[in-house]
């Protein structure tokens, strides 16, 4: 069985960039361990509306129970490639937007926040000049109200020509949420090791339309201290769909957001009514590259 970077191609992309500093990648999220070893040298801004003083207080080298999951999810977009995480674009800038202060990583981890809380994460990181976000969290069954203020942010991110990644769910569902039926958002699905589906993964109209499925199946990344974390569903599939936006956006610094957004989606191939197709980074690259230019010497 293939590895989860070449079973959705990434290898081939990140062979060829590490990312660029300018592209700032939000991560909204637990609390992040920024003295990680595993996050040593890398770029990492905390910003203080999440709480910059919980964010200050992660200690993975204790294993403290808040940093686990965003210290993963960070694993994925930004580890050092020596670190045992899959490190997509360590070259990147990582924004850390703080949203809960506890969370339980298990098996199939899935942590939630109140949709105005992520609202305000959303816009707070847009407003930053983060150009792609990482969702890996659900909203709480929000009222209408709070999901009118979701929507808006997520208006506000693509007015900003944010591309912003979510996280299907992992109730086994069909379905939608504020988040993954926006239009412009780009639902993520966990498959597993053989590139099937997970039954786990929450599917549905939208997500089957303009989602994109990722390796979700007992992903390793950065855990406490220097052993690793393995995690299984939508969540931890989600960062290697960021990441390679990050990377194709740090590869083709001239192409805009939509073009780098319809690469990625439209070369994942065939879609079905609720499933999506599995991400192939290195047929979106190819893709991008005969609209934007050879690469080669700028990334």
């Amino acid at each position: 069985m293939a590895g989860p970077l070449d079973l959705v191609g990434l290898t081939s992309v990140m062979a060829r960039s590490a990312g660029r500093p300018e592209v700032l990648v939000g991560l909204i999220d637990g609390p992040v361990a920024v003295g990680h070893p595993g996050l040593a040298g890398r770029r990492v801004v905390v910003l203080r509306g999440g709480g910059g003083r919980r964010a200050g207080a992660c200690d993975a080298a204790g294993g403290e129970a808040p940093c686990l999951h965003g210290t993963f999810v960070a694993g994925v977009l930004s580890g050092g490639r020596s670190s045992g995480a899959p490190g997509v674009c360590p070259g990147c800038t990582l924004l850390v937007r703080p949203i809960f202060a506890a969370d339980r990583p298990g098996r199939r981890a899935e942590p939630s926040a109140r949709a105005e809380e992520l609202a305000d994460a959303v816009v707070e990181c847009v407003d930053a000049g983060a150009r792609v976000l990482n969702l890996s969290v659900a909203p709480e069954q929000p009222s209408s109200a709070a999901n009118r203020a979701l929507e808006g942010a997520l208006d506000h991110a693509a007015g900003r020509g944010v591309v912003t990644v979510v996280a299907a769910g992992n109730q086994g569902a069909l379905g939608s949420t504020a988040i993954t039926r926006h239009p412009w958002t780009i639902p993520v699905v966990a498959y597993d090791r053989r590139g099937r589906p997970m039954d786990l993964s929450n599917l549905g109209r939208a997500i089957g339309e303009r989602g994109l499925g990722a390796p979700g199946e007992a992903v390793a990344s950065l855990g406490a201290g220097r052993r690793p974390l393995v995690l299984t569903g939508t969540s931890a599939a989600t960062p290697f769909v960021t990441g390679a936006v990050a990377l194709l956006l740090s590869a083709f610094p001239a192409a805009s957001p939509a073009q780098v957004r319809a690469a990625l989606v439209g070369a994942a191939g065939p879609r079905g009514r609720v499933v999506p197709p599995l991400l192939a980074a290195g047929a979106a690259y190819t893709a991008l590259s005969a609209v934007a230019g050879d690469p080669r010497r700028r990334g």
